[in-house]
């Protein structure tokens, strides 16, 4: 039956994790993938633009601190006709004015109950958490170009598993044709390799067409078609030895959590904002102005004020005490939210813990099942060549052996994503935890050129 043959074309078609051979000089890496999500993936990249929307917050909340200036002009003329007290008729003054003014008013806030502080640490902490969000996302899309890198890897290894089946099914029913022909098997034998045949056609369109659609996604988030891709390894080296230490890890450094964190001193900043409506404020402003020709007889009048103001709220309606009672409630909610996130990370980092370890075993195991379906596909291909045993026993001997490799390919597979979701579990799916070669975004270097900007329109990057 061609037994040995039909080994060597099936072990071929499995290139997934094994031995490295010689790859062709455009081949691409799981770190060149990585790489191109990071700096072209649009999803990120509109996430970064987030968080330096969000860094405006603070100069519009530093704003409180700084004075308010403001000039008025204003120009016009008049007719004057005045009599004198006492003197019916006698005109003392008469004729057409033409007055002008020019004034500035400078105002100065000098205390309003530390809202403008709470505002200002409010909106860094809105900042801070708008990073963790971007941290979030960076995990993401690394954790995303990682799995479509694999399931690229997963599908073409499939694919050509089911080629070399189908290849290998076609000369299974040549030869039992021929030895029908011979008179040495059955019409039932012949139509069950034809049948056997057909479901292998199928199942290799079955695996292009998901091949395709993986090539489809891998372009939307690596942003490039896979060409001759390399096999990836496991993350384990950056992984910490136990459960219970990267379950720390991840109640620590998980972004949803920090997230999270930041959200409670936003609420709480955002309830000593509102307290900050009942205390008094107090202002200074100052004031010059000069008016010309603003009567017949004045040829200019220039006036120069400065004062003091304090504004002491005692009722203003209700509304403010409903603002606190809201966000107290709402720094209650957002402290039951954080326990939940946490929570979360933790099922989330025991799940992928566990997927890890069982993709550990189940590529020993699948490894172990390919070698005994090998071994008995070679028996039962003798044995059939002495009549020990039938066509559908080789037909299924040759089935069990593409359903191991499957098995196999599934569970390499299986085993580095799982490596990869460990680490975005806790916390450090990152650029420079897997030492890749690029210049990471750094979201403090924009903050720190608009965060004391007293003027201007354009955006540091010109725009």
């Amino acid at each position: 039956m061609g037994g040995a043959k039909v080994l060597t074309g099936t072990a071929a078609a499995v290139v997934f994790l094994g031995q490295l051979a010689a790859l062709p000089v455009s081949a691409d890496t799981m770190e060149g993938a990585l790489l191109r999500a990071y700096r072209s993936n649009p999803q990120l990249n509109a996430q970064r633009a987030s968080v330096r929307v969000t860094d405006e917050n603070v100069p519009q909340a530093l704003a409180g601190y700084r004075p308010k200036a403001a000039m008025t002009f204003s120009g016009g003329g008049q007719y004057v006709n005045q009599l004198a007290d006492g003197s019916v008729g006698k005109k003392i003054e008469e004729g057409v004015q033409g007055p002008h003014a020019a004034g500035l008013t400078v105002t100065q806030t000098v205390y309003n109950g530390d809202q403008t502080a709470n505002k200002t640490r409010a909106a860094e902490g809105q900042v801070f958490g708008a990073r963790e969000g971007l941290r979030l996302m960076e995990q993401s899309v690394l954790l995303a170009a990682a799995t479509i890198y694999m399931d690229y890897l997963r599908d073409a290894a499939i694919l050509e598993v089911q080629k070399s089946n189908t290849h290998v099914l076609e000369l299974t029913l040549r030869q039992t044709r021929d030895r029908y022909s011979a008179g040495l098997v059955t019409p039932t034998d012949v139509a069950q390799s034809e049948a056997q045949l057909a479901a292998a056609q199928s199942q290799e369109l079955a695996a292009v067409s998901t091949l395709t659609t993986t090539r489809a996604n891998f372009r939307r988030i690596v942003g490039n078609e896979p060409t001759n891709l390399q096999p990836a390894s496991p993350v384990d080296r950056y992984l910490p030895q136990t459960v219970s230490g990267a379950i720390e890890l991840a109640l620590r450094q998980n972004p949803n959590v920090t997230a999270a964190m930041y959200g409670v001193d936003v609420s709480f900043l955002t309830v000593k904002i509102n307290e900050g409506a009942l205390y008094p404020s107090v202002s200074l402003q100052a004031t010059v102005s000069k008016v010309w020709d603003p009567n017949i007889t004045t040829i200019n009048q220039f006036t120069a004020a400065a004062n003091a103001q304090l504004n002491v709220p005692i009722y203003q309606g209700g509304a403010e005490y409903s603002l606190i009672r809201q966000s107290k409630e709402t720094l209650a909610q957002q402290r039951l939210t954080l326990e939940q996130v946490r929570d979360q990370a933790r099922a989330d980092l025991v799940t992928a813990w566990g997927q890890l370890l069982a993709g550990k075993a189940q590529v020993t195991a699948a490894q172990s099942q390919v070698e005994a379906s090998e071994i008995a596909y070679l028996g039962t291909t003798k044995e059939a060549q002495v009549g020990q045993r039938t066509v559908i026993d080789i037909l299924n001997a040759q089935q069990t052996l593409v359903n191991a490799r499957v098995a196999l390919v599934t569970a390499q597979h299986d085993r580095v994503v799982a490596s990869y979701a460990v680490l975005s579990a806790i916390g450090r799916l990152s650029p420079q935890v897997l030492h890749l070669s690029t210049q990471t975004y750094d979201p403090s270097v924009h903050y720190q050129q608009v965060r004391d900007n007293w003027v201007g329109v354009s955006t540091p990057d010109g725009h």
